[in-house]
């Protein structure tokens, strides 16, 4: 009797699983080995939505992608961190790698920070070490950690890199 109850929790078990990863497929997220691997984001710069009938369709807000630098940098590095991932280099030079391919977006960041005045402040400590920095610095260091995290991610998930046309990734908002 205690061996078909433990057959019947293992069971209920495995149908639990398998219908968290059918939401996750029906929902268009790509889980690769353990959910490790984030699907692309949409560079879309409009959309509207269905409005009842009579009424005008209403435009939705743009991706963040559209309008945010910052989204942009991580958009980038995101999709050249798992197209290089599969190289055999150590994860650090593919890394310094996506964050070359990704200088425009950086250098846009930057650009759109020192007319927003954000960099105007100078140097200021940082809040992960108390270190003098100022926001150059900030999202450089930001953008070396989040391609080694791609990159890490990529391999550990055995994630798809997105579709490339011309020698780089489709999608980027440069």
């Amino acid at each position: 009797m205690a061996t078909l109850r433990i057959a019947a929790l293992a069971a209920l078990t495995a149908f639990s699983l398998g219908a968290c990863d059918d939401a996750r497929k029906a929902n268009g997220v790509s889980a690769g080995a353990g959910g490790r691997c984030i699907p692309f984001a949409t560079t879309t710069t409009s959309a509207t939505t269905t409005a009842p009938a009579g009424q005008p369709s209403v435009p939705t807000a743009a991706p963040p992608i559209a309008g945010d630098p910052a989204a942009a940098v991580d958009d980038c590095l995101h999709r050249w961190g798992y197209a290089l991932a599969s190289s055999t280099d150590e994860a650090s030079q593919v890394a310094a790698a996506t964050v070359a391919a990704c200088t425009s977006s950086v250098s846009r960041w930057n650009q759109a920070a020192m007319a927003s005045g954000e960099a105007a402040g100078g140097d200021a400590p940082s809040l992960m070490n108390g270190q003098q920095t100022n926001p150059m610095s900030e999202h450089f260091t930001f953008a070396q950690g989040r391609a080694l995290f791609y990159v890490v991610q990529a391999r550990a998930g055995k994630c798809a890199a997105p579709p490339m046309a011309n020698g780089a990734p489709v999608g980027l908002a440069d």
